[in-house]
Formats: C-alpha cells, sequence, structure tokens
C-alpha cells in the first residue's frame, strides 16, 4: 500500500499462541492437541478408524499388556495425552515398556514420558498432520516405535528410530499375517482390523 509515494507496510496482529487451557476448554466431542503453539481440533473417529484401533487393541492387550500368550511387559493405553515441552499429542495407541513404566499413576491426567510405540490410526482429515507433525517430535522424543494404519486402503506401515530418523521396515496389506516390531512375538492377522467394516462401493 503506498500513499503520496511512501511504502507502507501493514502487519498483521501476531497470532496467539494456544495454551493447554485451550486443550482444557475444548469442546469434548473433538480431540485437541497442541502443535508448535497451534491448537489443532479433530472430530472423534469415524466407523473405520475406531473399528480398527480397537481391534488392535484388543489383539495386543492379552499378550503384550496381561501376558496371556504373550510375553507381557507393556502397559498399552488407549488416546493418552502425552506432553512434550509446549505440545501436547493424542496417539490413537501407544504403550510403554514396563521396566520404564511399571505402573500407574493418579498424580496427572497426562504423560511426560514419552511412549516406546504409538500407533497412528490414518484418516482424511489426520493423515497429514500424522504424517509431517506428529512422527517428527515422536522421533525427537525417542519413541522407538511407530505404526500406521489406514483402515481404507488397508494397511500397516512398521517403522523404527534409527539414529533420530524413522526407518520403514515394512508395509503390510489386506489379510496378510505379520510379525511387526516391536510385537512380533504376535502373528497378527490384518483382516481382523477391518473385519467389521464394509466399504462404501464395495
Amino acid at each position: 500500500m503506498t500513499t503520496h509515494g511512501i511504502l507502507r507496510v501493514v502487519n498483521d496482529p501476531p497470532r496467539r499462541r494456544a495454551t493447554y487451557q485451550d486443550v482444557l476448554d475444548a469442546p469434548a466431542h473433538m480431540v485437541a492437541e497442541l502443535i508448535d503453539g497451534e491448537l489443532r481440533l479433530q472430530p472423534r473417529p469415524a466407523k473405520p478408524h475406531a473399528a480398527a484401533t480397537t481391534a488392535l487393541g484388543e489383539e495386543l492387550g492379552p499378550p503384550f499388556k496381561r501376558g496371556r500368550g504373550g510375553p507381557g511387559g507393556w502397559i498399552l493405553l488407549d488416546e493418552p495425552e502425552l506432553h512434550f515441552g509446549d505440545d501436547v499429542l493424542v496417539p490413537d495407541l501407544a504403550g510403554w515398556r514396563r521396566e520404564r513404566m511399571p505402573v500407574l499413576t493418579d498424580d496427572e491426567a497426562f504423560f511426560t514420558l514419552a511412549p516406546d510405540w504409538v500407533c497412528e490410526v490414518l484418516s482424511r482429515g489426520t493423515a497429514r498432520t500424522d504424517r509431517a507433525d506428529k512422527l517428527p517430535r515422536y522421533a525427537q522424543q525417542g519413541v522407538g516405535h511407530a505404526w500406521l494404519v489406514d483402515p481404507i486402503l488397508r494397511t500397516l506401515e512398521v517403522l523404527r528410530l534409527e539414529q533420530g530418523r524413522w526407518l520403514l521396515l515394512a508395509t503390510h496389506q489386506g489379510a496378510e499375517r505379520v510379525r511387526a516390531e516391536p510385537f512380533e512375538a504376535l502373528e497378527l492377522e490384518l483382516s481382523i482390523l477391518w473385519a467389521d467394516v464394509v466399504l462404501s462401493g464395495g
């Protein structure tokens, strides 16, 4: 913009950084996260997303959380709230080895200890954030393993942290039976994750 030949620069007012209070004030029907000072709100998962998340937790829980038919040694949780500095992330599933977190305490509603494994179930609205924003932050915190589950494409991507970077170990799909780190003691039938969902158009 110019006035009498003088260039005027109009600056937008600085954007207010969101805080944890914004997370607490978010509507109950939304999943609230803080990434780089920005409040991210996502609706609760659609049916394929919810079905895959629930089924995966049901498969991993008995052998790894309870030690029934498996080695045990893990605490596995749905949608834990993770605080990494100013960032607040909510993975769909997360797991801690019991040697690092033997028990849960009731002192706080969130976790500051990074998990050993996270799983993000991708949807059209969350895939970019899960990949571009959350995965790098999990890496910065030293999360050792990550799974990305796509219930529409019916795929599982298995990643391991190597020297601060994610290494894609494998991409599985459809009805494969897989042994995926860090839960390779279990042969997981992928078809169980989408068994109850009929996709539109087929």
